[in-house]
């Protein structure tokens, strides 16, 4: 036996509750009585009230309760197999880890508050949508490849940092040409690729990877991170200190927000430019309004185990129990 709504266990925590509320209206009850027949008598003259009866109405009344706790919690007990078809989307997250998303100007960094928003998205997912993580710096590597397991993407997601990726700089256009790669071999379906970064770019021509990502028919999003007027970039020095990243000049760097480029490649691919805020990060418009409307594929079908829904017995015992308790009239039968 398994229960899908377990929670509802918890609501026995009033039993107490009820079974002290039930004595104190019985000794209220009594102590009412005595204001006119002694204590010692009340069982001889007081004929129209039983204590026997009275308790064992408050029984079912309690034992009414737990089964009604038990009916919510929705017990379920043998199962029957059906084929299910999957229907969804195919979404890869391409996340910029170099060291200019440590800056600070997207509190608690760029990188950091890009996790937490990318989890609120994984939210959004219908079980049926493939999702996989790509991180990016100098290279790009799969981190987690296309996936139903949104918990083994999460972990994959948690794990991401700076030096994911062991070679520094930044080249946008590695990481869409390994989306593409991703993408060999899937269903003919519209492909989404949501690419998050600060948008600056040292390495590579990204403008030509995004017209190849074009020719795959592969949709890229891209999510801006950070400010335009920028920030400087801390880092945690080898001896645990943290400081300020610099160049080979010695001056400290600063990493502002390049949306001229990230527009230019969400506009040859067909997607769209969307640009984080403080407060809101905008992964959930992008779903709502752009994702969501993308054509999806039927992918391979499996056979899902259903259980059966055993709430009614409880449920049906819990009534009985009232409907007897109902009928007990709390009085002594007379001779």
């Amino acid at each position: 036996m398994i229960f899908a709504n377990p929670q509802a266990w918890y609501l026995l925590w009033l039993l107490p509750f009820i079974a002290a509320g039930l004595h104190f209206f019985y000794l209220h009850r009594c102590k009412k009585t005595s204001l006119f027949i002694r204590e010692h008598l009340q069982s001889e003259l007081a004929q129209g009230f039983s204590k026997i009866q009275y308790r064992l109405k408050a029984v079912l009344v309690m034992a009414s309760f737990v089964l009604m706790v038990a009916a919510l919690s929705r017990p379920q007990w043998g199962y029957h197999e059906r084929p299910v078809k999957r229907h969804g989307l195919d979404i890869m997250v391409v996340i910029d880890v170099s060291k200019s998303m440590l800056t600070q100007d997207v509190l608690p960094s760029r990188l950091e508050r890009t996790k937490l928003a990318i989890k609120d998205l994984v939210t959004k997912l219908n079980g049926s949508d493939h999702i996989g993580l790509i991180a990016f710096a100098g290279d790009a590597m799969v981190m987690c490849p296309f996936t139903y397991d949104y918990n083994g993407f999460l972990l994959s997601l948690d794990d991401l940092s700076t030096d994911s990726i062991p070679r520094g700089g930044t080249d946008i256009s590695e990481a869409i040409d390994e989306s593409i790669k991703a993408y060999q071999g899937m269903p003919d379906s519209d492909k989404a690729v949501i690419l998050v970064t600060d948008g600056e770019d040292e390495e590579g021509d990204a403008v030509a990877a995004a017209r190849r990502a074009r020719e795959k028919g592969i949709k890229i999003f891209t999510v801006g991170v950070g400010t335009r007027e920028g920030d400087l970039i801390q880092v945690t020095n080898a001896d645990g200190t943290t400081g300020f990243l610099k160049d080979a000049d010695g001056n400290v760097v600063k990493s502002h927000l390049n949306e001229n480029l990230l527009q230019q490649i969400a506009y040859i691919t067909g997607g769209a430019y969307i640009r984080s805020g403080a407060t809101h990060f905008g992964l959930d418009y992008l779903y709502d309004q752009q994702l969501s409307k993308l054509k999806k594929h039927d992918a391979e079908e499996k056979i899902a185990r259903q259980y059966d829904e055993r709430f009614q017995w409880p449920l049906t015992l819990g009534f009985v129990f009232l409907l007897v308790e109902a009928m007990f009239l709390n009085r002594k039968k007379y001779a």
